[in-house]
């Protein structure tokens, strides 16, 4: 039996992995959580009472408690989940976002450094550091050309990562987890924002209420979305590999917003020959009847947008063996049908 410290484990990622290392290992899982006032443990209530699940308070900015959590519980594994990973906030929140982003990874190198340095580190990566893209798929070798806040922050951790590895001969890696969406990913995200407001839509109409439209960006920003589900076993793949290694995890596959929209409202009843969309740029709406379900808001477009982020994972599937087990329109059903059920309990 060996200990894995999660970080993150209240949100999407991390509350999967717990569940995933709960069920196919018998190693405990120690769960890193930021003290606040307002509990948000919603992702892992079903896990409190398990005897392999024990909750910590660990603040991955705070240096101090960052080395003295890992002094004193020596992990074997130490995964990164946590993050402040909402893109489109990271320009308001800059030095926020390098902090717990890049400056905790740091604080955690160190630390397993100096107290446990056979621990396995594994720090949550970003398609976002390609950014500015300058070939049609991204795998390991391309260019990190990030094109925000956030993915400089990641960009930055993944060189710490790369030098505490070469430096002092760490198991460190960083995966490029493409866009992994699910019925946990909060929402803020453009996914979750959109199953959300298709459930509230749905309700609306069949009360007979006024409807009021979805609000969103640029509708054409193209990406590689998976079910983060799937995506954790790769994560545990990369951990246990005989050298340490960074790997692209994607689909390999790519999705429009606009076509995310059109699938989420298709699934809730709203059905595509039924729909239309009606005029151009930031006055595009999209129309079932009379009734508007989406409007376009300047205000959500980023300064600088990334417009299309499609992934290699050739070789991860070749050399960990890894799979994905959803496609696309599985993942936008599972995510339509969860909110259309919460949305009626």
């Amino acid at each position: 039996m060996k200990t894995i410290i999660i970080t993150g484990v209240t949100g999407q990622d991390g509350s999967h992995m717990a569940d995933y290392l709960l069920k196919n290992t018998k190693h405990t899982i120690i769960a890193g959580i930021r003290r606040l006032s307002v509990k948000n443990h919603e992702n892992i209530s079903h896990l409190v009472d398990h005897p392999r699940f024990k909750l910590i308070d660990l603040d991955i900015t705070d240096q101090a408690n960052t080395e003295q959590v890992i002094a004193e519980q020596k992990p074997d594994y130490f995964i990164n989940f946590a993050a402040n990973s909402f893109v489109g906030v990271s320009w308001r929140q800059p030095v926020n976002h390098m902090e717990t982003n890049c400056m905790a990874v740091l604080y955690q190198l160190e630390a397993i450094r100096k107290h446990c340095p056979s621990c396995k580190y594994y720090n949550a990566g970003s398609s976002e550091e390609f950014g500015d893209i300058v070939t049609e798929t991204q795998n390991e070798e391309s260019p990190l050309r990030p094109r925000s806040p956030y993915a400089v922050s990641k960009c930055s951790a993944r060189h710490l990562v790369k030098v505490w590895r070469d430096s002092y001969d760490l198991y460190a890696v960083q995966g490029w987890l493409f866009n992994h969406e699910g019925t946990r990913r909060g929402e803020e995200f453009v996914t979750r924002k959109i199953t959300k407001n298709v459930a509230r839509i749905f309700n609306e109409q069949r009360a007979g209420k006024n409807i009021v439209p979805l609000q969103l960006g640029n509708l054409d920003a193209r990406r590689d979305w998976s079910d983060a589900e799937d995506l954790i076993e790769a994560v545990w793949k990369m951990l246990n590999q005989e050298q340490p290694k960074d790997y692209v995890i994607s689909s390999d596959e790519t999705h429009t917003i606009r076509k995310f929209v059109e699938e989420a409202f298709n699934f809730a009843g709203f059905h595509r020959s039924e729909c239309r969309w009606v005029g151009s740029g930031v006055d595009e709406k999209y129309y079932h009847g009379e009734d508007c379900l989406v409007e376009i808001n300047p205000e959500f477009y980023r300064p600088a947008e990334v417009e299309c982020l499609l992934g290699d994972s050739s070789l991860a599937r070749k050399e960990l063996g890894w799979e994905r087990k959803s496609t696309f329109l599985d993942l936008v059903k599972k995510m339509v049908d969860n909110d259309l059920k919460q949305a009626n309990v």
